[in-house]
């Protein structure tokens, strides 16, 4: 059973919520009940999901949001005097080359995504989530974030600055009225995650799920969030890691070829 969100904090906010694990988390927060803000960049990606969450009897509106762009964040943030939940999902991966040979310029993109942007929404709405008497921040991190792997050392850093912003901040606002909960999917197959992160090469990125019969799917990430969110407000869920059956971890994947 789900616990209905209380009228005073029934709005959500997710970043990246254009597709992929944004967009199936804005709809099955919706359908709990929320009234769901999409932010990402493609802003008639946005206004088309807000538009079937509403045609469904929801509730939905679309904000175009860089998460990288603080003072654009800030003025985004001013519209809420509380909300109840914040699922920091924007992120991504870019390239898979060794140190030796990474590209800085996709280091520096996936730090300033996964970890400022993570940084700048939590900071900028936090005083709203207090204000609310009852708030959620959900940071979306990754298994990268728990155990390296070779080929994705900047992917691994960025996620691991996820990981280690949700564990300060739940240390530093204890006492206060907000939950820090940390979603860590493993192999997840989406429509966008592995063909960006090369470039849109689709043979490169369909190698990445070659032969998993069943990988993780946005909708399955999104079941683990809005279960997480919806527990009773003295239950926090620290850490959840979620992988496919297939894989038990970053490098051990079953395979049928």
């Amino acid at each position: 059973m789900t616990a209905a969100p209380a009228a005073t904090n029934r709005i959500a906010v997710v970043t990246g919520a254009s597709s992929g694990i944004g967009a199936a988390t804005a709809r099955q927060l919706a359908a709990a009940g929320y009234r769901v803000v999409l932010t990402a960049r493609r802003k008639d990606r946005l206004e088309e999901l807000a538009a079937e969450i509403n045609a469904a009897g929801h509730q939905a509106t679309a904000y175009a949001l860089d998460v990288t762009d603080r003072p654009a964040v800030e003025a985004f943030a001013s519209a809420f005097p509380t909300i109840g939940v914040l699922v920091n999902n924007a992120g991504g991966a870019l390239g898979a080359d060794p140190v030796a040979t990474g590209d800085p310029d996709q280091w520096r993109q996936m730090y300033e995504t996964n970890v400022i942007g993570t940084l700048n929404l939590t900071q900028t709405l936090l005083p709203a989530l207090i204000a609310s008497g009852d708030g959620t921040v959900v940071v979306l991190s990754s298994t990268a974030g728990h155990a390296t792997y070779e080929g994705g050392a900047g992917y691994v850093a960025a996620k691991n600055g996820a990981r280690v912003l949700a564990e300060t901040l739940r240390l530093e606002i204890v006492g206060r009225p907000v939950r820090v909960i940390e979603i860590a999917p493993g192999m997840v197959k989406t429509e966008e995650f592995a063909t960006t992160r090369f470039g849109g090469d689709e043979e490169k990125a369909a190698r990445v799920y070659a032969g998993v019969a069943e990988p993780l799917t946005a909708d399955d990430v999104a079941e683990t969030i809005t279960w997480a969110v919806t527990r009773p407000s003295h239950v926090n869920i620290d850490l959840l890691v979620v992988r496919p059956r297939a894989q038990a971890s970053n490098t051990k994947v079953h395979r049928e070829l």
